[in-house]
């Protein structure tokens, strides 16, 4: 199967030096692209700013930055893909002006207005045809509810969810403790397990899915 996999955290610039962003690492989702090469897949991996290096596996690595360039990536590499899981951190906001040169600080104005970032799974939906969307609710707090609820309003197959608040789930941990939910009916609680095990389990889910291995 051809898998495309988004990973790590978007930056939006409020000018050369200074961005808006979250605190995600980008490990779950090369976790998930590592897991999907090692399984004989091939896989196209779109990442936000991280500090890591591309798993082996002839994994080809797209760098991206802001939200909309994310999407631009993913609409470019969507119609050759048959799965496609959104583990990125997008920032649903960016700042409305971005300034070309450094903001001095006696200039800088102490509110920063605001527009809505695109819903990169709600743009992609569009043209999912018949292909296997795979998302993630990182909530804090009992995370099923919303998971449940992007689970339908996305039109994804399969919804992972955890609580990121945890010590040991969520950013910048190995390790995640999370539950698989399918349109299908599917519902997996999985145990405390390390994020390359996590993967592990959504790339079989995929590949059961799919009703293939390769």
């Amino acid at each position: 199967m051809r898998f495309l996999v988004s990973a790590g955290p978007t930056r939006e610039h409020i000018d050369p030096v200074r961005f808006l962003s979250n605190r995600s690492t980008g490990r779950m989702g090369f976790a998930v692209a590592a897991a999907a090469a090692a399984a004989g897949h091939t896989v196209t991996l779109v990442t936000g700013p991280v500090a890591l290096e591309t798993p082996p596996g002839g994994i080809r690595r797209v760098d991206v930055i802001s939200a909309r360039d994310m999407l631009a990536a993913l609409q470019e590499h969507l119609p050759e893909t048959d799965v496609l899981v959104m583990t990125a951190a997008v920032a649903d906001w960016r700042p409305r002006h971005t300034a070309g040169a450094k903001l001095k600080k006696a200039a800088m104005n102490p509110v920063i207005e605001l527009e809505p970032n695109p819903d990169i799974l709600a743009t992609l939906a569009q043209a999912k045809a018949g292909r296997t969307f795979v998302g993630f609710a990182a909530e804090t707090g009992d995370p099923l509810p919303e998971a449940r609820r992007k689970l339908i309003a996305k039109g994804l197959d399969l919804i992972v969810a955890n609580d990121v608040s945890r010590s040991d789930s969520g950013f910048a941990v190995d390790t995640n403790r999370v539950t698989l939910i399918g349109a299908d009916g599917t519902f997996a609680p999985l145990p405390l397990l390390t994020k390359h095990e996590v993967a592990c389990e959504i790339v079989k889910w995929c590949e059961t899915r799919r009703g293939t291995q390769t």
